[in-house]
């Protein structure tokens, strides 16, 4: 019997419903969900293996007009912006960041008596995921990571795999080195919120066949390949992995994701994949650095549940020493809004079986090598060939000598109705994506994990970690450190260059 979260390969997403039915019901299938399948296989496989991202209703949980929700998150951006700037002129001062995300949780002075308030504040196509909201709150409080199939309470690996839904907190900072691939449950919130959480080693993370997922402000890095080997993804089922990519986070099959306020860098293969018939993602307000390969949309070209992926990548930082994919495209409708790319290597943006590309209201600043000036790539196809892709730049500034290469025909009517609300220009790019990245690593003064109005846990000191007073290459300035805490920032980073060293 296959294991819930096995990597198989199905034909369709409606088959991945199937097979999670098959599986919890001890091999027995309705006559009625046995039709249904049927009937939907059927359906599917009438449609023209071109049809546009918006008719190709192929995922479950995919949004029938992408068009509108790209134009409700530059309504948000838009209205943010606006109260920023008129209590600015009334006060003199503001907590609104013109960033939505932002402005619908820090300024409230107690955000961290109400945490679970940020599952109401996401954009895009991801904004539907409640994380796990409405569930209790599960404490870490153990860093180790010793057994992938029998782990123990107090652990990260413990709390993904429940089938509850848990608001996850940390009770410290913490490097969180993994055994192996960390799988993940359904309704999962990970909220590092207070403390400066670290999580690097085998896997990384893998949200593959699950849904409504929220991973928010934690470093991940150092991700390497693991697996061949048993590993728990429940609290009643654990199998045999295969071998990991070695990615930063894996989404496979999954819908419903929001990965937010996250720092990101140094894996194997990439940052974010997402894949195999995902939709409903938002990946939004993270800062990347030092990659080659930094975000792949699509499992290939002639995968043809991808078509109905749907991704918006928004207020995020593409930092130092990054060479391409940011991200590359396969199908699907991926809206790029109000980014800041601060130079590439090779390209920004790349794609190939005609995906649907919106770029607007982002910063594109080339390398000064002459020869990667160009934003797009098309990734091993003719001109011929994607001269009819849909692929916009709109209110994008280009510095450095950049230059995006549009295409598409008879577009420019739509694109005109779709978006009447104009997009901000890119001259509010500092301004919205400031604090992109782990939140607290700049001028930000998290609060610790409290109980408060929290409901459950207790009251546990975040500001007594591993990490003392860690800062990453994106930091202001440094706070004093104590004795104490240099001490234990040495011993921690002593140990990461053993780590890597030997492994």
């Amino acid at each position: 019997m296959p294991l819930q979260h096995e990597r198989i390969a199905l034909p369709t997403p409606m088959f991945l419903h199937c097979a999670r039915f098959y599986q919890t019901r001890s091999c027995r299938f309705s006559a009625m969900l046995t039709v249904s399948c049927i009937v939907f296989l059927l359906l599917v496989s009438s449609f023209p293996q071109r049809a546009s991202a918006m008719y190709n209703l192929t995922l479950p949980g995919q949004h029938p007009n992408p068009d509108h929700v790209a134009q409700d998150l530059h309504r948000k951006v838009n209205g943010s912006i606006w109260r920023r700037e008129m209590l600015s002129k009334e006060a003199g001062s503001s907590c609104m960041t013109g960033n939505p995300i932002d402005d619908c949780w820090r300024c409230d002075p107690n955000w961290q008596l109400n945490r679970q308030r940020l599952a109401d504040c996401g954009i895009g196509f991801g904004q539907y995921a409640l994380g796990g909201k409405g569930g209790r709150y599960y404490v870490v409080t153990d860093s180790s990571d010793h057994d992938p199939v029998t782990p123990r309470p107090g652990t990260l690996r413990y709390a993904v795999i429940q089938t509850e839904p848990l608001w996850i907190v940390f009770a410290s900072n913490m490097l969180i080195q993994l055994s192996e691939e960390l799988i993940f449950n359904s309704y999962k919130t990970l909220d590092g919120r207070g403390a400066n959480v670290h999580i690097i080693g085998g896997g990384c993370l893998t949200l593959q066949y699950i849904s409504n997922v929220i991973i928010h402000n934690v470093h991940i890095h150092h991700c390497y390949q693991s697996g061949e080997t048993n590993i728990r993804s429940s609290p009643t089922h654990y199998g045999w992995r295969g071998k990991s990519d070695g990615d930063g986070i894996s989404v496979f099959g999954a819908r419903d994701i929001w990965i937010d306020h996250c720092s990101m860098s140094h894996c194997k293969d990439g940052l974010i994949d997402v894949v195999m018939g995902s939709t409903g993602v938002t990946i939004s307000n993270n800062h990347f650095s030092h990659h080659n390969e930094v975000m792949l949309l699509g499992h290939s070209d002639d995968y043809l549940p991808d078509s109905g992926m749907q991704v918006t990548i928004a207020f995020n930082h593409f930092g130092k020493k990054l060479i391409q994919r940011m991200p590359r495209c396969r199908r699907g409708y991926i809206h790029v809004v109000n980014n800041d790319f601060t130079r590439w290597e090779m390209y920004a943006i790349g794609g190939s079986g005609n995906p649907t590309i919106n770029s607007q209201g982002n910063r594109y600043i080339a390398p000064y090598d002459r020869n990667a000036k160009e934003v797009t790539k098309r990734v091993d196809t003719a001109e011929g060939d994607w001269r009819g892709w849909n692929w916009r730049s709109e209110g994008d500034i280009m510095a450095n000598g950049a230059y995006f290469v549009a295409s598409g025909q008879g577009v420019e009517v739509k694109y005109e109705k779709a978006y009447s609300i104009e997009p901000k220009s890119a001259a509010y790019i500092d301004q919205i994506t400031f604090n992109a990245g782990v939140l607290g690593s700049r001028r930000n003064n998290m609060g610790k994990w409290t109980a408060g109005n929290n409901t459950s846990g207790g009251d546990l000191d975040a500001n007594s970690g591993i990490f003392g007073d860690y800062e990453d290459d994106y930091s202001g300035s440094w706070r004093p450190c104590s004795a104490h805490s240099i001490l234990k920032t040495f011993l921690t980073a002593l140990s990461l260059f053993l780590f890597l060293s030997f492994k």
